[in-house]
């Protein structure tokens, strides 16, 4: 029986899931974290090995030449070298599109939350503030309508699809940017380019991959091309902004609000300057977690690992 080590399982099994599928196909060791100093010694003889953001580089596979597979528990791999891992012979999978409805969802929340302010009114009225008003209706925060006003979608995969499914339904424009392959017919939503998007779009939403062409594209450069008042929402990788630019377009209005659920470095820093930023909205990247969510990714995790053991690995990416 193949001995699996799941290196650091808390964030996709906190408790509320079951190990049970692993279990069946091989000996199984679990770790809720694993410190850079403890990689080595707690992968030890296994030859199946399971991480989500615990880093196995070169050096580590180059110690451990009995490892036969790596599956990671998400769907960004960049926490794995694929290229020495596949020089090693060594397949890599990954976990796509578990996550797709959570985060669209999720993206869909943050602007609402930045339409109504939910959250401060119910605290206002458990303060007793609607109590005290004079009037028989109470609110000290602008509201705002979403319906008629234009959603800006870079990154129009499967989650980029989702947001602006729900984004339709509210009543919104979607634009999108133009794909460099594949068809861009799609049902209710017009394609442009990016610089047509940023000066169209009342909210632009991130959902696009971290490339080099990708990085920082959100920058002071590009923050003047928008609208002013834009509001900008990131549930995709928090490298997709330059903080600093966004936190001082915040703060000069040019920007009117942000939610991001990602973040530059994570955790975050207690000096990142979103948190001192007006009108932002930051949550700890937990777009992806709903239970039905996780238990998606423990599935297809489950199924990942079958079909190496049966010869016909899946969700390969190296």
């Amino acid at each position: 029986m193949p001995k699996i080590v799941v290196l650091d399982g808390y964030a996709e099994n906190p408790g509320d899931l079951e190990w049970t599928g692993f279990e069946e196909l091989g000996e199984l060791t679990v770790y809720d974290r694993t410190p850079a100093d403890k990689i080595l010694e707690r992968i030890g003889d296994a030859d199946i090995v399971y991480t989500n953001k615990t880093p196995i580089d070169r050096d580590t596979l180059k110690r451990c030449p009995q490892i036969r597979y790596i599956g990671v528990l998400a769907t960004g791999y960049n926490v794995v070298d694929v290229v020495a891992a596949r020089e090693q012979g060594v397949p890599v999978t990954n976990i796509p599109s578990y996550g797709t409805d959570a985060v669209g969802q999720f993206t869909i929340a943050m602007l609402l939350e930045i339409c109504h302010h939910i959250g401060h009114h119910d605290q206002a009225v458990h303060a007793g503030r609607w109590a005290a008003s004079q009037d028989f209706c109470f609110w000290d925060m602008p509201l705002m309508e979403l319906a008629g006003k234009t959603m800006g979608i870079i990154g129009y995969g499967r989650i980029g699809r989702v947001t602006g499914c729900i984004a339709r339904a509210l009543g919104m424009r979607v634009i999108a940017v133009k794909r460099k392959s594949g068809s861009d017919a799609d049902e209710g939503v017009e394609f442009v380019d990016l610089d047509a998007l940023y000066a169209q779009s009342d909210v632009i939403s991130l959902h696009c991959p971290l490339k080099e062409d990708t990085r920082e594209m959100i920058n002071r450069d590009s923050i003047a091309k928008m609208k002013d008042g834009v509001i900008l929402l990131n549930s995709g990788r928090g490298q997709l902004i330059r903080e600093a630019d966004l936190a001082e377009a915040l703060n000069a209005g040019k920007v009117f609000a942000a939610a991001v659920d990602v973040v530059s470095q994570e955790p975050i820093l207690p000096d990142n300057p979103l948190l001192q930023a007006k009108n932002c909205i930051i949550t700890p990247h937990i777009a992806w977690a709903s239970r039905e969510s996780r238990m998606r990714l423990m599935n297809v995790a489950v199924e990942n690992l079958r079909s190496f053991l049966e010869g016909s690995p899946e969700n390969v990416v190296n």
